[in-house]
């Protein structure tokens, strides 16, 4: 009987945060909204803190367990059906200079704002959430990493908001650049560099299509070899999370080794769809119910995060995905410049 109510109250939950979730795919459909190409996972994160940080108290209690369930469990499924994006086909198409490229910028990405996060004593999740979403693919590879890190949803929700921030400002940054001609970059290097270094893929495709349709074509297709990675990626971390937390002397559950078996998946369902078994408008709607799920899980993510825990990490973070941004843009053009004759 009481197994029976929680299961309701789960229930309950996930569907509330469903409703918010509506709404932030009707609101992606604003005009505005959609000339900013704020995807409804942004509008669902946004639109979860505004209520987690006035009506939630409102809320039943017995509720909470679904919003923790949708942070959680919907997410993991949902970065698994994040695959049928993708085909190891999309890959051979760019060729190995495109591989390569992604392969430096997220390496150094990553070492780069782990070894910035040491020296400024930034938190070491909030530091490897923001350098995870700088580095691979926006918010999508900060969920990833918080499922692999389990950490606090505001750590989560202050990394995704620097995607939001530096994302959006490179996806208008870009086309400048490219009509100001001060890169001196081709057209194919243009493609490559733009899905080498904008953080999301809405972003990509915002920045691509202003500049044009075969920029477009190339930055999507290396923007989705850098997704490919979050899974290994995701592999190697929890290796190094476990073994930092054996070393701050913590002998508990959580400092054993959390395999993210949902990466093996999402590499499994990119195999799978390689083989293009389905319809492309069964995929299209596959790809439709993942975003929904993804922002379902965003917007879970937002009610569980107070901003007043923003004003406690402090201005840090944000430095950190600045630096970030900034290397992105500078050293990513050079990287791209020289390996692109690969």
């Amino acid at each position: 009987m009481v197994q029976r109510k929680r299961k309701t109250h789960i229930i309950h939950g996930v569907l509330f945060v469903v409703l918010f979730a509506c709404s932030a795919f009707y609101i992606s459909e604003f005009r505005i909204i959609r000339y900013l190409s704020f995807s409804p996972l942004i509008i669902g994160i946004i639109l979860g803190m505004l209520y987690g940080n006035t009506l939630k108290k409102h809320m039943p209690e017995e509720w909470l367990p679904g919003i923790n369930f949708s942070s959680k469990k919907i997410l993991r499924l949902a970065i698994i059906l994040y695959g049928f994006r993708l085909t190891f086909q999309n890959v051979l198409d760019v060729g190995i200079s495109a591989i390569t490229i992604d392969i430096v910028i997220i390496a150094v990405t990553l070492g780069l704002g782990i070894l910035l996060g040491k020296l400024m004593k930034i938190d070491r999740e909030i530091t490897l959430l923001t350098s995870t979403g700088s580095a691979i693919c926006g918010a999508a590879a900060v969920l990833g990493m918080e499922s692999v890190l389990n950490n606090k949803p505001y750590k989560t929700a202050i990394a995704v908001s620097t995607v939001i921030i530096f994302g959006t400002t490179a996806m208008f940054l870009y086309p400048v650049l490219y009509r100001s001609g001060i890169l001196h970059l081709t057209n194919d290097q243009w493609g490559l560099y733009t899905g080498a270094t904008v953080h999301e893929v809405a972003h990509v495709v915002g920045a691509g299509n202003a500049m044009s349709k075969a920029i477009s074509g190339t930055a999507i297709i290396v923007k989705m070899i850098r997704v490919i990675f979050l899974a290994p990626v995701l592999l190697i971390f929890a290796f190094i999370v476990a073994r930092f937390k054996r070393t701050d002397g913590d002998s508990s559950k959580a400092a054993k080794i959390t395999i993210p078996w949902f990466a093996f998946g999402f590499l499994a369902v990119i195999g799978f769809n390689s083989f293009n078994l389905l319809p492309k408008d069964l995929v299209k709607g596959i790809n439709y119910i993942d975003t929904f799920l993804l922002t379902i899980a965003m917007t879970a993510l937002g009610m569980e995060t107070h901003f007043k825990q923003f004003k406690e990490a402090g201005i840090k973070p944000f430095l950190l995905a600045l630096i970030l941004f900034i290397w992105l843009i500078i050293g990513g053009h050079f990287v791209v410049k020289y390996l692109s004759v690969l």
